[in-house]
Order: C-alpha cells, then structure tokens, then sequence
C-alpha cells in the first residue's frame, strides 16, 4: 500500500505545478503558449499514468498471495530403489504438471544428475506465469447501471409513467373534486447477441504456464465488455444497445442538453449541467468525461477562484468535478467543436442493462483439428438504455 500512496502522492505534487501554471497564465491574461500547452498537457500526461500505476499496483497486491504461489518444487534426490527409472521419459509428466500444477511421484522423485547418466530434464524454455499486453482500458458502466436478468422471455418490459396527476386540490366538504388522469407507457430491452470466435494451438493449449482456456475466457469477456461499453455510450439502439450520448426519445432527448458556448466547454456548463438534476438525482451522480475533455476541464475556476476539477490523492478516492465523481472513458466523445457531446452527468442506476445470460464460452474439439487447432466461441445477449431522462444531463458545444 506504501507504493500505491506514493504514486498518489506524486499525482497530487504534479498536479499543484499544474495549478501554479495555469494560475501564472490566467495572472498575465493570456493563453498558454506552444511550450506552456506541451508542459501541461505533459503534466497531466504523467497524472494520468500514475493513476493507472496505482490501479495496476493495487491490483496486483489483492492478486499477490496467488500470484506468488510456487509453479514448482526443488528437485529431490532419486530413492535407490527408483534409480533404476532415472532414464524414463518424464516429459509428459512435466508437461502435465505445467498444465494442471499437479506434480506426479515421478517428477517429484527427480534427480539432476550429469547428461551421461541420463538424469537430467531440462524444459527447452522458461515460462513464467504471468501475461505481457498492454493496459486495458476502463469499462465501468455495467459497474453503475442497474443490470437486470431475463430468464423467462426474449425481452425486458418495463412500464412508466409519462403523465402524472395534478397536484391535489384545496377542497370543502361539499365541492366537487377535480379529476386527474395518469398515462402510461413502456420501456422494452431486448437482448441483442454478441459473437466472437477464438482458434488457440493444441500445441499451446498443452504446454503453456498460463492456463490458456482460462485466459481466452477472460480476454472474451473484456472484448464483450468493450463493444458493450461503446454501445452503452454511443449506440444507436437498432440491434445494440441505445447510448447516453444518442439523441433518442426513447432514450435521453435533446431537452437534457446543456449548451457550452463560446464554441468551448466552460465552467458555466458544467455548473449548470450539475444543477439540471434535481437533488434527489444529484446525490449518486457522477461524470463521464474523455480524458482528453478532462484536461480542458482541469483549468477551469469557478467565481470563487477554486478549481473545479480535484484529483483523488488517497488509497480508493476518485477524482471529483464539482465534488461528484468523475469517470474516464476512452469511448466517451473528445471533439470538442459546436454542436459535439462533451460529457454526461447522470445517476446512472437509471441506465438499465438487459442480460440474456452470463457469457457462453463454447469449446469446438473437432472442427479445426486439420490445423491442430481448438476453436473457442463466446457468446452473449445484452442490452440497455436509459430509462429516466430527467436522471442525466449532457454537455454540448454551441456556438
């Protein structure tokens, strides 16, 4: 946790070197300069990778206690009575053990002796338990949405009220009482399927440290969860999910937009786009906003000369605009020109997901064995919308 709050720290310090150059700027009533914009945009390059060290450290530790379990046992001296197999062929049982962790009596009964004596088992190559790729980017929405089963039919119906009654009235005990009529509507989600093939070596499959059947599942898993997450912000709701940021009257309508004008996004917007929201809705908030949107965002002041945009500088405390949470997606939009979405606030339990099922990984033994391959199939049928427009709030550039 040491390092973790160490990075966190450093985040904090970069960013007040940040504050102390965009308030030197603001003090002499200009813009930032070619070398300023490249130091800022390099300090908050820095923020955010540490803030991803700190995630991937953090990760790491909750991991640890398995990661560090031993792939292997020391070698042990032959009994003499076993000596007579010190010749055998123990490949397949080392293969097994790097397969399953299960050691066989033979392989624990090794000895490394010299080659002449036929008791030496060396593997080829050194595997180490642990998978080199590139960071992978946040998928949060599912985390805040409200996800709902369908277990029993192809799609999800939800009713709402689109009139409510008038507010009851002042009456004597004689007069006549007002009539109130109630409307009411319907919301369906109905799951649309995801696919996806995978083909892996059987070569692979036998000899790899890295439980690799495990690993296709997983990496189809985060697949799904990022075309599920483009959709969740930018679908069009014709056989996939209906976005946050679709202009839909099944969805969230272009009554929710909070213009930002001057052909820039300002702290105005982002104070008004807050206070859209009724309180009830505000408490539960939170942002999402590209990461290129969020350095904008982190030079703006309110009339009080406080920044509007904190970074969490402590161990699981988010970074806050306006004191609510905000979210950074790779998929949210980043053009920031007229008439372009540049972030949502929303309560996004108002967001409903529709699920079919969990992902269904299908394993295919026999139909690419001519190439000596296994084919892996996932699956899975999702979708989702936003139910209650008057929960979410969306910037756009105006001129």
């Amino acid at each position: 946790m040491a390092e973790v709050k160490e990075l966190l720290e450093r985040r904090a310090n970069i960013w007040e070197k940040a504050k102390e150059l965009i308030d030197r700027v603001e003090a002499e009533g200009r813009d930032f300069n070619t070398e300023e914009q490249s130091q800022y945009d390099k300090m908050m390059d820095e923020m955010d990778e540490l803030a991803k060290r700190a995630k991937r450290l953090e990760e790491k530790q909750r991991f640890e206690a398995q990661m560090s379990m031993p792939i292997n046992e020391p070698v042990r001296a032959i009994p003499t009575d076993q000596k007579e197999d010190r010749g055998k062929d123990l490949m397949p049982e080392f293969r097994a053990f790097i397969k399953t962790g299960v050691i066989s009596p033979e392989l624990r009964a090794l000895q490394v002796d010299p080659a002449t004596q036929g008791g030496n088992l060396l593997p080829p190559q050194q595997f180490v338990a642990e998978l080199i790729k590139e960071i992978d980017d946040a998928v949060f929405i599912r985390r805040l949405a409200t996800v709902i089963p369908v277990n029993t039919s192809d799609s999800l119906g939800a009713p709402t009220l689109d009139t409510d009654l008038d507010d009851a009235d002042w009456t004597t005990e004689v007069q006549s009482i007002t009539e109130g009529t109630m409307t009411f509507g319907k919301r369906e989600l109905k799951p649309n399927q995801l696919s996806k093939l995978v083909k892996v070596s059987m070569k692979l499959l036998r000899t790899s440290a890295i439980p690799v059947e495990s690993l296709v599942s997983q990496r189809l898993a985060y697949k799904f969860a990022i075309t599920e997450e483009k959709a969740f912000l930018l679908g069009s709701g014709t056989g996939e999910p209906l976005g946050l940021f679709t202009v839909s009257t099944d969805g969230i309508s272009a009554a929710r937009d909070v213009p930002s004008t001057g052909g820039k996004i300002t702290a105005d917007s982002l104070i008004d786009a807050k206070y859209a929201l009724k309180a009830q809705y505000r408490n539960g908030a939170q942002w999402i906003f590209h990461r290129d949107v969020i350095k904008l965002i982190a030079k703006l002041k309110d009339n009080d000369d406080q920044y509007l945009w904190r970074p969490g500088i402590s161990l699981g405390q988010p970074d806050t605009l306006l004191n609510l949470p905000v979210n950074e997606s790779e998929y949210a939009p980043n053009t920031v020109t007229v008439d372009n979405y540049v972030g949502i606030i929303g309560n996004f339990r108002y967001y409903w997901i529709a699920e079919l099922m969990g992902m269904e990984l299908q394993r295919l033994n026999e139909l690419f064995a001519q190439t000596s391959q296994v084919g892996f199939i996932g699956r899975m049928w999702v979708d989702g919308a936003p139910v209650l427009e008057s929960a979410f709030a969306r910037i756009k550039i105006a001129a």
